[in-house]
């Protein structure tokens, strides 16, 4: 009697065992893992990247600055403030492009482009998804965008140097720079502050032919790849 109530019991025990072990995973995996772009930018929000780095340049009144990917203008508006230099802002999609041109509308400094900037003049289909908006995602709500060409725009309104060039254009990015070293034109820009985005196709390999390429006329003063990146011009 008393080892058929053992044998139960040890039975009733796997069972409850079996069951607490299949719910325990089954939270774990109902957790949802960090992203690894959350992982790579953990480092970047740490050393407060947004408020030093993107912000520390020897700048003055006299700078001319291009934002690539004005968004809402606020990387632009830290700048002028801290500066009160010359800024471009490129944003092709027109209501950002507005809602920019508003907010800076009294500042005879800060000039605001309704248009992209990269390797090509033409028109784009822009998917729209906030700040991640770009021309390299396949998106529903699609725009129209005007894309120039960065060496005709340079050249077009005489631009000799350009102290600091930030571009966050989601993608577009490799096209733009490899434009701008093909060119020539990337000696030109003292200060380089690249996102470079790994959803394109082969970007990692891109990315790092467009670095070894920078090496040869600027250096690294900050890198936190894929996340952001500072490129300053040898002297």
């Amino acid at each position: 009697m008393l080892k058929l109530i053992s044998k139960v019991l040890i039975k009733i025990a796997r069972i409850l065992y079996d069951d607490s072990n299949h719910l325990s995973n089954s939270i774990i995996s109902s957790v949802p893992e960090r992203s690894i772009q959350e992982i790579r930018a953990e480092k970047w929000f740490k050393d407060k990247g947004d408020k030093t780095h993107r912000l520390n340049y020897e700048l003055n009144e006299n700078s001319i600055v291009f934002d690539v990917g004005g968004y809402e203008g606020q990387w632009a508006s830290d700048i002028f403030s801290k500066f009160l230099c010359n800024i471009h802002i490129f944003e092709p999609y027109q209501e950002y492009a507005k809602n920019i041109q508003d907010r800076f509308k009294r500042n005879k400094k800060i000039y605001v482009h309704s248009f992209g900037l990269s390797n090509i003049t033409n028109t784009s289909k822009l998917s729209l998804l906030n700040d991640s908006s770009s021309l390299f995602k396949s998106e529903a709500n699609a725009t129209d965008v005007e894309i120039i060409e960065a060496a005709g725009f340079i050249d077009e309104n005489q631009i000799d140097k350009i102290d600091l060039m930030k571009i966050n254009i989601e993608g577009g990015e490799y096209d733009l720079l490899d434009h701008l070293i093909d060119k020539g034109l990337i000696k030109k820009i003292e200060n380089i502050q690249i996102q470079f985005h790994d959803f394109v196709t082969d970007a990692e390999m891109r990315m790092r032919s467009i670095q070894s390429k920078l090496s040869k006329t600027h250096y690294v003063t900050y890198q936190y790849e894929f996340v952001w990146e500072n490129w300053a011009l040898k002297k």
